[in-house]
This record gives structure tokens, C-alpha cells and sequence, in this order.
């Protein structure tokens, strides 16, 4: 995730937060998981970094946590993490190890070796914003 504060217009930031949205439920879809609903209260993001959304789901799945925005999208289920905070560090981890496993593989490629350098890269920046106590006292 980038350093430097990236400057959004309102309507540039609502149509980031909306097109983050389309394709987390388009991810989960792509899954055969059907949302229900966004539970927006639970849910954070950082425009344009990263969005940490909370669904609710049809069926037996349950809530999930969905990821997505400069970096993987990926998804977990509630269980492996109460909020949104514990949803960026347990991503991070699983990233983390992802990565490393790729990075032991004996037949790693260098597109390998450059797609866990990127894991690694936004696992430790994920990381970093879940420590961020300021960022986490900001209402919803």
C-alpha cells in the first residue's frame, strides 16, 4: 500500500467504496456464496487502499469477511476473526505463509518468487494498518 495520502473528491471516494463493494459480492459469487447483506457498522476501508467488508449470507455459510482493493481479494469466514481488524491480521498471516510456501516450493518459478514478494509486500502493509491504533478508534 502506498506511503503518501491519496487525495479523493467525495464522489470519487463513494464510487471507490461502491465499486469495491460490486466486486467483493461478485468475488463471493464467483464462490457460490450468495450475500445477503453488508453489515456496513463491522465493515472499514481506507480509500483506495483496502476495504474489510463484513456479509451476511444465504444458506449455512454464515457472516464472511471479504478483502479486496490495492491488494488480493480473498475471503474467510467470521469465525476466524471477530472485526475487521482481527479479518486484516489473520489475511496477513494467511498471506505470510501463502507466500513462503511459494517461495519453498521446488519448483518455484521467478513468477513464483515475484508473486510472494507481492504477498509479502502487502501482508506487512496490512499488517502495519491493522496496528494502527488511530485508524481503528475512527467510527465506521
Amino acid at each position: 500500500m502506498a506511503e503518501q495520502p491519496v487525495e479523493f473528491t467525495e464522489e470519487q471516494a463513494s464510487a471507490w467504496v461502491r465499486e469495491n463493494f460490486e466486486l467483493a459480492n461478485k468475488y463471493l459469487a464467483q464462490l457460490g456464496i450468495i450475500s445477503d447483506k453488508i453489515i456496513m457498522r463491522e465493515s472499514r476501508y481506507l480509500i483506495p487502499y483496502v476495504a474489510v467488508w463484513k456479509f451476511t449470507t444465504q444458506g449455512k455459510k454464515g457472516p464472511v469477511w471479504v478483502i479486496n482493493g490495492d491488494l488480493p481479494m480473498d475471503m474467510v469466514e467470521q469465525s476466524a476473526a471477530k472485526d475487521a481488524r482481527d479479518a486484516m491480521r489473520y489475511f496477513a498471516l494467511r498471506w505470510q505463509m501463502k507466500a513462503e510456501t511459494m517461495l519453498q516450493a521446488e519448483q518455484a518459478t521467478e513468477q513464483h518468487r515475484q508473486q510472494a514478494l507481492y504477498l509479502i509486500g502487502r501482508a506487512e502493509g496490512l499488517y502495519e494498518l491493522a496496528e494502527q491504533k488511530e485508524f481503528w478508534e475512527q467510527p465506521a
